[in-house]
């Protein structure tokens, strides 16, 4: 026996709000560990890993790297690619951020924390503004005492700046 238009449109309000929790809120709906290949470094906070027989863009949760163009942003995005690019990583996944990329964490080989080993190089920021994460804010202090990175320039600008000024 098929369900009356209102049953129908209650049901259909349920499932779009699954749908929507599913995607937007962290560790609810597609957010899953797993396992891939690196098969491409976007920049140095975004990296490309084989699920399931395609390329996910997964986004490094909790920091910032310089953009392409920014100073810094080569060598960060020379940095990730020195230590994840045709390895095989776990992303522990955490959500999506606003265009649609897979946020999370992702470990190297050897078990290392790739979000946390550009921040200790030096070669992005603790992300403040969306990442409570005290071990990065700690990195990141290090890096800075160290000068090491871009913190060996007088006053490098955050990535968040150069992105408003419009230099993308």
């Amino acid at each position: 026996m098929l369900a009356s238009p209102r049953a129908r449109k209650a049901l259909r309000g349920w499932a779009w709000g699954w749908l929507v929790v599913g995607t937007f809120l962290p560790g609810v709906g597609a957010a899953q560990d797993f396992a891939g290949r690196v098969v491409g470094i976007t920049d140095g906070d975004t990296i490309k890993v084989l699920r399931e027989g395609r390329a996910e863009a997964v986004r490094l949760e909790g920091v910032d790297a310089p953009e392409k163009r920014q100073a810094y942003g080569e060598r960060a995005r020379r940095f990730v690619a020195d230590l994840a690019f045709d390895r095989t990583v776990v992303v522990r996944a955490t959500g999506r951020d606003r265009n649609g990329r897979l946020l999370g964490e992702v470990l190297l080989p050897d078990g290392r924390s790739l979000n946390r080993e550009l921040v200790r190089a030096g070669y992005a920021w603790w992300f403040r503004k969306y990442s409570r994460d005290v071990r990065l804010a700690r990195l990141e202090e290090e890096a800075r005492q160290g000068r090491r990175g871009l913190w060996a320039d007088q006053a490098p600008e955050p990535p968040w700046e150069y992105r408003v000024n419009g230099r993308r």
